[in-house]
């Protein structure tokens, strides 16, 4: 395309951004207004990207390239492929419906709204950056703003999680940092392009064997170790996920969705993107760990979340269960279980979102989330029952639903590479079915607690938030070749590149 479309679609946040600040503190309405009309441009421009995007061609598309810091090789350099669009999608999708859901957040209005847009931009951009430079400068930009909506905007403990997020997630981007300079100094010439690193892989491995070594790891381990810290963190990994649960339990709903929606996938993003295509030797290397941290994500998180009764920590912690299947998917090789971790990806942005939301809804009118304090909600409000029950079970795996395909197709993927390591993520999915039911009988069934007896029925502006994520998990789930259409190209050609197996 001729209109540079991906500039466009990331920075009009910032011109939002730029507007509100215009605009008087006092014009709450307007500032709300403007800051949802921003998210619907971006979401209707990714909408445009989708319809320009050629799926059989595994290239990168809609590539615009300047030069920037000529002296050290840096572009400005963004384009998107299989891999990045559909996150586009889902990012513009998951801002437009948190913004909705963020009408009623206060003190300090145009605040919010200038950082949440600001966070926007972050997201957007590092999806669709090409240089390392400026993936990196994204990645960082996400983390002031999010900071200060946990920490502003948050529940009783909020600097605490603000703190902790923040020093977790820039520990291991100064990790990501070094492996990032690693990588340029290591290449010829030296170039932070992200194609043009993955196109020298071979040579990359072999110059930092040459230049760094460490015990029994050869260099490009080392480097893709780094990189695995400053990614793992944001996924986050175990035992690097803590922050998750106190950052989320604090966080205001929006901004909960935006953060299991969006922020943890692009750890698992940069796995797709850079460390898997730049170091294939190493990610090989490798493969063993992240099967083996998938699994332990997969089954600690279950347990964890089937101990809680905080909903919001429950919802949490199946966050690390499921994006353990991801790591388990990576781990294989192979086109079905790629394709499955990235189908997980996008399945777990729109249940994990809608789930975020129906915690949401329920605190509003409860002002607790202690699950052992409800019961029998279904018979009161039976329509916010009917939705947590479709979202729930699509969550657990439920056929028809979005999050089967990705689990199945993660399943098949992996047998043929590690049949052991398969049959004990069944008994995850086992335990992601307990505590998921157990949680829809504390709440909706058994005998009604007269307490609750004033709680009102979800409303439209809530039902506006909540829809477009149930007909996506159904409509991939019926019928998911309209998202494998899309990654299963690329990832064909990225298993190619680099050794994997390809039917």
């Amino acid at each position: 395309m001729s209109f540079p479309i991906l500039t466009f679609i990331t920075f009009v946040p910032i011109l939002g951004a730029v507007i509100i600040l215009a605009v008087a503190k006092e014009k709450e309405t307007l500032i709300k207004l403007i800051g949802i009309a921003t998210t619907f441009v971006c979401l209707l421009l990714s909408l445009l990207i989708l319809t320009q995007f050629n799926a059989q061609n595994p290239d990168f598309q809609m590539q615009e390239k300047l030069s920037w810091i000529p002296a050290l090789n840096v572009n400005y350099y963004m384009g998107v492929d299989g891999i990045s669009v559909p996150m586009v999608l889902l990012t513009a999708l998951l801002s437009f419906l948190a913004a909705i859901a963020s009408w009623n957040i206060g003190p300090r209005v145009k605040e919010y709204w200038v950082l949440y847009l600001l966070l926007e931009t972050g997201m957007l951009g590092t999806f669709v950056s090409l240089d390392l430079f400026l993936f990196y400068i994204f990645w960082e930009l996400m983390l002031v703003p999010m900071y200060f909506l946990i920490g502003i905007w948050g529940g009783p403990r909020k600097e605490y999680a603000a703190i902790k997020f923040f020093l977790y997630t820039l520990g291991g981007s100064v990790f990501m940092l070094v492996g990032f300079l690693a990588l340029y100094f290591a290449s010829m010439p030296h170039t932070f392009s992200i194609p043009e690193l993955a196109a020298q892989a071979q040579n990359l491995t072999n110059a930092l064997n040459r230049t760094l070594s460490f015990f029994r790891f050869g260099g490009a381990q080392l480097v893709f170790l780094a990189l695995f810290l400053g990614f793992a963190i944001k996924v986050p990994v175990f035992p690097f996920h803590t922050w998750l649960p106190d950052a989320h339990v604090e966080a205001p709903t929006p901004i909960s969705v935006i953060l299991a929606g969006i922020l943890l996938k692009m750890g698992t993003y940069g796995f797709y993107r850079i460390s898997h295509p730049i170091l294939p030797q190493s990610a090989r290397d490798f493969a063993i760990m992240f099967a083996v941290l998938g699994i332990i994500g997969i089954i600690y998180g279950a347990f964890v979340a089937m101990a809680q009764q905080d909903f919001k920590k429950l919802v949490a912690y199946s966050s690390v269960s499921h994006m353990g299947f991801i790591l388990l998917g990576m781990s294989a090789f192979t086109v079905a279980g790629w394709n499955g971790g990235y189908f997980q990806m996008f399945s777990h942005g729109l249940l994990t979102g809608g789930m975020f939301l129906l915690v949401g809804v329920l605190y509003d009118r409860a002002h607790t989330r202690d699950l052992n304090a409800f019961g029998g909600l279904g018979a009161k409000i039976p329509l916010y029952a009917g939705m947590l029950m479709v979202i729930s079970l699509g969550s657990l795996g439920l056929p028809g639903m979005s999050g089967f395909v990705s689990e199945f197709m993660v399943l098949l993927g992996v047998y043929t590479t590690f049949p052991v390591y398969t049959i004990i993520a069944v008994i995850g999915i086992v335990l992601t079915a307990g505590y998921i039911l157990y949680m829809l009988q504390r709440i909706l069934l058994g005998p009604f607690n007269e307490k609750w007896s004033h709680l009102t029925e979800i409303n439209n502006r809530e039902l506006v938030t909540l829809i477009p994520l149930i007909i996506l998990t159904i409509l991939i789930g019926v019928y998911p070749a309209l998202l494998l259409n899309l990654i299963n190209p690329t990832m064909t050609a990225l298993l190619t590149s680099i050794g994997g197996i390809v039917p």
